[in-house]
């Protein structure tokens, strides 16, 4: 699994420390991504606690310096913009809408709270309520999949994205951010061969993770 990384971007500081790797959520994120993890009681209990998170998420979560990574990942990490298909899991109030939403043909932002959809902030986005685990869509549908602090879905993640696709993967606190899997687990838990661009960025990291050539 060969993995790339790039020197660090331009104004890179790592993150304050804040969620070390015994932390309940790092110990969830692993064990959905490599485990399959996931069942109705663990659902519920996500759902429930963006919820409740969902008014202030907005003010506290879009700012200049978590938007760096995903900045960064297009303009190093060779994503094209344009006519594309891209689909935020895990889009929370629209941190990453704000930043490609205008810059892409169709933007599908996905979230399994129901009160961070109704809080999201983003204009030309289409939102869609549901469980990443079972996504709702058609096989090689999109072009670019792109998650900012959420879960990794590996199978439905493989399903939904077009054979030279792109899986946008984004830490906005690298190590630190509480949903945080590192790109070698990421690019583990995908099936079959993938290879990785990683940088930092901002006070995070991104990783643009596609299939190796056959």
């Amino acid at each position: 699994m060969p993995i790339d990384t790039l020197p660090d971007a331009a104004g890179y500081r790592p993150a304050d420390p804040f969620a070390g790797p015994d932390h309940p959520i790092r110990i969830i994120t692993r064990e959905i991504a490599l485990e399959g993890r996931w069942d109705i009681s663990v659902r519920q209990r996500i759902a429930d606690t963006f919820d409740r998170l969902a008014p202030d998420w907005s003010e506290d979560h879009v700012n200049p310096t978590k938007a760096a990574p995903v900045r960064d990942a297009v303009e190093r990490g060779g994503i094209e913009l344009g006519d594309i298909r891209l689909l935020e899991l895990g889009s929370g109030t629209g941190a990453g809408g704000k930043v490609l939403a205008t810059f892409i043909t169709e933007y599908v932002a996905f979230d399994l709270s129901a009160e961070m959809i109704r809080n999201d902030q983003a204009l030309q986005t289409s939102q869609v309520r549901g469980d990443a685990s079972v996504l709702p869509f058609v096989d090689d549908s999109f072009d670019v999949v792109m998650c900012i602090n959420m879960f990794l879905f590996p199978d439905q993640v493989d399903r939904v994205l077009r054979p030279n696709g792109t899986l946008l993967w984004v830490n906005t606190m690298g190590d630190q951010t509480p949903i945080h899997l590192p790109v070698h687990d990421v690019v583990k838990a995908l099936p079959g061969e993938w290879n990785a661009v990683t940088a930092n960025a901002g006070t995070g990291l991104w990783a643009t993770v596609r299939r190796a050539a056959l």
